[in-house]
């Protein structure tokens, strides 16, 4: 099964323009707030109509402007798990998960919903209302009604914001098991790098309302395509650089990496790994150190420049303190090369 996305809508001054196909599986939609993430899950939904493009499910047309085809969201056998739970105030928990379940009579609806009750571990509290239910035990029972219904798709929307860490990763663990066996595409919206490699397969970055490519999920951590999906990736070092005859040299500093580089002016993505210190032809001082749960954070300025510091990741109790010189080496394998924001700006126009 496969969904196919070729859509554009416009809200104010924001543009959306997303274009991907995901196969059964689970995808992630990976990009930082307000880049159209959500708005693409509405569209896929029916509860946004886009200007203009198309929505295809295996071979079924859920939305063409040009044919004038717009499915309503019952139509679409999609099922959406909201950041806001949207579970109805005045129903009780058997009942909400009961109005997930489209076909039998009322008292297979109450089986299927007992079903799913014992499934998610919500016994006892059948008659409940959702005021009266955690954060955690609301999205349980979101879940629990979106897989009752007959789906043909999946949608989660930030599936763990706003829960502590123990019950984001219990509710993980159950998740991934639920939603294991699920024979449709899985979309899974989140700006959380690491919850996205746990449980996706692909990815697909979104950069101001535009959608990438849909790649392996190493391969975005490895050689990630964008500076944007850098960003994501984890890399916190963007060093703006320009283009000379051995590759790229650094702006501001004499250090000087055999890099390729498209346009004149670029930016050079330096992950932590890829800066070692102790030893190396450059020299740098510790502005300021950061301890942090499981590594020292390590700010670092190149001596007599004023230019963007350079962060890297020491272990807990490495030696190291503010105003102290250290010599250091960037290793260019490890190093990205990106076009500069003004030549990305320029291509866009």
């Amino acid at each position: 099964m496969s969904l196919l996305v070729d859509i554009e809508k416009r809200l104010g001054n924001f543009m959306l323009r997303s274009k991907f196909e995901a196969s059964s599986g689970t995808m992630a939609l990976l990009g930082a707030s307000g880049c159209g993430k959500s708005v693409t899950l509405r569209c896929i939904a029916g509860i946004m109509t886009p200007d203009s493009g198309r929505i295809v499910l295996d071979g079924e047309t859920l939305f063409d402007s040009e044919k004038h085809i717009d499915l309503t969201p019952q139509q679409r056998r999609v099922g959406y798990l909201f950041q806001q739970y949207a579970l109805f105030p005045n129903m009780t928990v058997a009942q909400n998960i009961q109005c997930g379940i489209r076909t039998g009579s009322r008292a297979e609806k109450q089986t299927q919903a007992a079903a799913q009750i014992r499934r998610f571990r919500l016994e006892g509290l059948e008659k409940k209302y959702p005021v009266q239910l955690s954060g955690g035990q609301q999205r349980r029972v979101a879940l629990a009604r979106i897989l009752a219904s007959e789906l043909r798709v999946i949608l989660l929307d930030e599936p763990f914001s706003a829960l502590d860490t123990f019950l984001k990763w219990n509710l993980e663990l159950e998740l991934a098991d639920l939603l294991a066996d699920f024979p449709g595409p899985i979309l899974w919206v989140s700006h959380d790098l690491g919850e996205c490699y746990r449980n996706c397969k692909t990815v697909c970055v979104m950069e101001n309302g535009r959608s990438g490519a849909v790649t392996d999920m190493q391969a975005l951590v490895l050689h990630p395509a964008t500076q944007d999906a850098a960003r994501l990736a984890g890399c916190r070092n963007f060093l703006p650089a320009h283009r000379c005859a051995e590759g790229v040299q650094l702006d501001g500093r004499a250090l000087t990496l055999p890099l390729q580089a498209e346009t004149e002016q670029v930016t050079i993505a330096v992950p932590d790994s890829a800066v070692t210190l102790h030893t190396g032809p450059y020299s740098a001082v510790v502005s300021r150190v950061i301890r942090d749960l499981e590594a020292s954070i390590v700010l670092l300025r190149p001596e007599h420049q004023n230019t963007p510091l350079l962060r890297t990741a020491l272990p807990k109790n490495a030696p190291a303190e503010p105003g102290q010189t250290i010599r250091l080496d960037l290793r260019p394998e490890a190093c990205l090369c990106y076009p500069s924001e003004q030549a990305r700006a320029a291509a866009f126009k």
